[in-house]
């Protein structure tokens, strides 16, 4: 599949030169990484939006915080339609306090952490598009990039099936092949 914007609305003011500068610079001049700036309510997702689909390649886009991505993710997903993976990857850590040492007291504090099982799910789902499609943006929060592994390490762990597949558990409870 391949991006196409399904914004109900064209781009206007200063939004056309925006998208044409982006597209420059990450298309012919191949720069890695651009950052769009601007006020609230300026456009900028609409003009992430052309240039998503305009580039036509896997896109990762950062937000400092995890109500700022969910917001631009919903946003995305609405101007790039529901055939292109939009995704959310952010920290699964509803709660985390590092474990630390209090000098002043002499106590040490062990680590405290709470995982949010649904947030894991929906980086479970992210990484599985990356791996599998084209039309796949990332938006993700700095600190959710940390300590993700290998993807062949992430590949090797799973278990793919397809629907309608049907799946036998083997005689003596083991994986023999043909189980699961």
């Amino acid at each position: 599949t391949q991006f196409r914007v399904t914004a109900p609305f064209e781009p206007t003011g200063d939004q056309p030169k925006a998208i044409a500068e982006l597209l420059t610079q990450l298309g012919e001049n191949a720069q890695e990484a651009a950052v769009l700036r601007g006020i609230t309510g300026t456009g900028k997702t609409l003009v992430m939006s052309h240039v998503i689909a305009g580039l036509q390649k896997p896109t990762l886009v950062l937000c400092h915080n995890k109500n700022l991505a969910a917001q631009l993710a919903r946003e995305l997903r609405a101007y790039l339609g529901q055939d292109s993976a939009v995704e959310l990857f952010v920290s699964y850590y509803d709660l985390f306090v590092p474990e630390s040492f209090k000098e002043t007291t002499g106590r040490y504090v062990q680590k405290k952490s709470v995982i949010n099982h649904d947030i894991d799910a929906l980086r479970h789902r992210a990484t599985r598009s990356l791996l599998t499609r084209n039309d796949v943006v990332v938006v993700a929060t700095v600190s959710a990039i940390y300590g993700l592994g290998l993807p062949e390490e992430y590949l090797n762990a799973s278990v793919e099936w397809k629907i309608g597949q049907e799946i036998y558990p083997s005689p003596n409870g083991n994986d023999d092949g043909d189980g699961f």
